[in-house]
């Protein structure tokens, strides 16, 4: 299996309800309607209003599960896909490689409109390991699916049922996956012998195509534009950097041609690594398109070196494998907001020395950016920039100050409603 973690955010599923919610007598609504933020800490899945910074962890009570990390949302409006995990199978002794897709994983669809939790993808089920990829409509998802240790991905039904391989066993661990606009293709990349690869391919999984490839290179996680023209990318030279702390972003046609770089040098925090041996994190760093069409990114300062090293000549058994060595780290990083067509790169916070600026994500109603950001050897806590003013406030460093990551917006049709 590659170092590049599976992303375990993605599609969904609405069954049957699952046991132990409460009625709506023990539940509370909130009245007002505006883009919320979701995001995970200390293994909940947790919201937060970005105006009074209230912060409220999803309480799912469901036996021997570990963490919970929220999914996309159905385009009913109402429910959204969450991925739970049983306690990791992987550990001292016993590698990451191995053991890691020994985990039970399990799917639902959580209702807002009523704080309800239903299974998914509980029938026909081929695997313990199931991590949902993509929605493709409130009908059908895809999920990949660990068997031997070879992921490969399915297209099935909310219930499991009539599952369809829409990638090929063998062929490398299929993942990143984006879908158009139109809802009428899927671009994702697949990490295997020949590299990591970017594809694109109908959303019943015909009509494949290679948009990039090289064995020197690590393309990574494409996503398609607001229009549908343009393909975001990364690309990391993995064999000088084996930790794959950098990259670049480049931008192509969804037919593969016209592909252009937008960063020189290796200019993008790419494997996030953050924390202290204490309390430490990591997850691959993504830019994100904005509503107009311009791309968030996490650009370093000049000859940043991150606190933790990675160990190159060390076998990965926990999908780690770096060093704590803060008094060789420099530098740091800084959002920037890159115009695909002229190149032009606008910082949007401060640079500055030990600060630590990434994942940034655009409301939908373009208000405000959210994004993480920590010091050396500090978990990452949530900030807003306010895009009218261009003052940016912290929001929270998460439950019990144990750090934030992975945030994403949400706009609800009706006041969310928090299981007790």
């Amino acid at each position: 299996m590659h170092r590049r973690d599976f992303l375990l955010r993605s599609g969904a599923l609405s069954v049957s309800l699952a046991a132990g919610c409460r009625n709506a007598s023990h539940l509370k609504h909130r009245s007002v309607l505006r883009p919320s933020l979701l995001f995970t800490s200390a293994g909940k899945t947790c919201w937060v209003d970005p105006l009074d910074a209230q912060v409220r962890p999803l309480e799912f009570h469901h036996p021997n599960q570990a963490t919970w990390q929220p999914g996309p949302m159905f385009q009913d409006g109402r429910r959204m896909l969450v991925l739970s995990m049983e306690p990791r199978r992987d550990g001292p002794g016993r590698p990451f490689d191995e053991y890691y897709t020994q985990t039970p994983t399990h799917l639902w669809a959580y209702d807002w409109s009523t704080g309800t939790l239903a299974e998914l993808a509980t029938q026909d089920r081929m695997a313990v390991f199931y991590t949902p990829q993509l929605l493709i409509n409130d009908r059908r998802l895809l999920v990949q699916v660990v068997k031997g240790r070879v992921g490969q991905v399915y297209s099935m039904n909310l219930d499991g049922t009539e599952a369809l391989p829409f990638t090929k066993a063998g062929e490398g661990l299929p993942y990143g996956f984006s879908l158009s606009p139109d809802g009428g293709r899927v671009a994702y990349h697949i990490a295997g012998p020949q590299g990591y690869q970017i594809w694109t391919c109908t959303s019943e999984g015909g009509d494949r195509r290679l948009i990039r490839a090289h064995p020197d290179a690590l393309y990574f996680a494409p996503m398609w534009s607001p229009d549908g023209r343009w393909l975001a990318y990364q690309d990391c030279r993995f064999r000088q950097d084996p930790g794959h702390d950098w990259s670049d972003l480049w931008i192509s046609r969804p037919d593969g041609s016209e592909h252009r770089r937008l960063t020189e040098r290796q200019s993008l925090w790419f494997a996030a690594s953050y924390g202290n041996p204490g309390n430490k994190g990591s997850g691959s760093n993504v830019p994100s398109w904005t509503r107009l069409g311009t791309l968030l990114a996490s650009q370093r300062l000049p000859d940043s070196k991150v606190p933790w090293e990675f160990q190159a000549g060390r076998p990965d058994t926990d999908h780690f494998n770096r060093d704590w060595k803060p008094a060789e780290a420099r530098g740091g990083t800084f959002l920037s907001e890159i115009d695909p067509l002229s190149g032009k790169s606008t910082a949007l916070t401060k640079q500055g020395d030990a600060v630590w600026d990434f994942r940034g994500v655009e409301s939908p109603d373009g208000q405000w950016v959210a994004f993480c950001r920590c010091g050396q050897g500090d978990p990452p806590s949530l900030w807003v920039l306010d895009r009218a003013t261009g003052t940016a406030r912290k929001l929270t460093q998460g439950l019990e100050d144990r750090g934030v990551d992975h945030p994403r917006w949400i706009t609800l049709r009706l006041p969310p409603v928090f299981p007790s």
